[in-house]
């Protein structure tokens, strides 16, 4: 496989994985971005600047999650590797439960598909198996990818996604907090087994957000109920989870937002300030949390050649 271009910008989106029930498999593309300008070079220079999230903190060199996914992606489709000079301008809060990982990881990914002659060898479902590999879970990514609300699984052939149109009213806030909790330690806390009544409980609210995402949004607030993962990581995330509840008590479908400490509002619009009221009431202008209302991306991550 050749090259046909040297010089890609790339632009992918935020991610709410999980959505109360759907726990590693349902998630949402968010109307937050990192975009990405990346020029193909002649010489093994690897050269990243970060500018916003993540600045100071991630590696600048063949250690940044984007390089080692693009690589990786060269080398999956037999193209030659390159040397890399990468603009990363990052809206995309880091260690949040917003996708930051899998975001990069996409990233990555969309920069070799528009970089090289064939962009169908990476296509959506590579891409996806792909960036599964780098991810363990597909929830992410998915979404990511796609754009929209999603249904990923993991199928005999690798990871494997269907994307849902998302009802008009449907519109997403995000709750994010200043502390930032690692991924790794936010799923150890979970159980490694469930009662058959808490699964058979999340099976058929995952089965009913569909419907609500889809066709009834006044079924959130029920479609969002969950009983395998948000109340057992209490004890590293306690304010994300008592805000959840608090929201939940005012009538909002509000889950925590992947991993957390972020806390995604499933609202609607046509409930007009509803959710801004009592996110007002309930944070009081706390500095800790930064409330947003992102809208949902349609068109998951892209690239555009320079």
């Amino acid at each position: 496989m050749r090259l046909g271009h040297d010089h890609v910008r790339v632009t992918v989106p935020a991610t709410s994985a999980n959505l109360g029930p759907g726990f590693d498999s349902m998630g949402l593309a968010l109307g937050r971005h990192d975009v990405l300008d990346v020029q193909a070079l002649g010489t093994d220079t690897t050269d990243v600047t970060v500018v916003g999230e993540g600045a100071g903190e991630v590696p600048l060199d063949e250690q940044h999650l984007v390089v080692r996914a693009l690589r990786a992606a060269l080398d999956l489709v037999g193209a030659p590797q390159i040397g890399v000079r990468m603009t990363c301008t990052n809206e995309i809060p880091h260690g949040r439960g917003m996708g930051s990982s899998a975001a990069a990881v996409v990233a990555g990914i969309a920069a070799a598909r528009a970089l090289i002659a064939d962009p169908e060898a990476l296509d959506d479902r590579v891409a996806l198996r792909l960036a599964t590999s780098f991810e363990g879970h597909p929830d992410n990514a998915a979404p990511a990818i796609l754009g929209g609300a999603t249904v990923a699984w993991q199928g005999v052939d690798g990871a494997r996604a269907t994307r849902l149109e998302v009802h008009p009213d449907v519109e997403p806030w995000v709750l994010v907090p200043t502390e930032r909790l690692a991924t790794k330690r936010a799923r150890g806390v979970l159980p490694t087994h469930v009662p058959h009544a808490d699964a058979a409980f999340n099976a058929g609210r995952a089965a009913l957000l569909v419907e609500a995402l889809t066709r009834r949004p006044e079924l959130l607030l029920e479609a969002t109920e969950d009983r395998l993962h948000q109340d057992y990581r209490g004890d590293v995330m306690r304010g994300s989870v008592d805000l959840v509840h608090a929201l939940r008590e005012r009538g909002l479908a509000a889950v925590v937002s992947g991993a957390g400490p972020t806390v995604l509002v499933l609202g609607r619009a046509s409930d007009g300030d509803l959710v801004a009221d009592a996110v007002a009431e309930l944070l009081d202008g706390a500095p800790a949390w930064r409330a947003s209302c992102p809208g949902i991306d349609a068109v998951g991550a892209h690239a555009e050649r320079l």
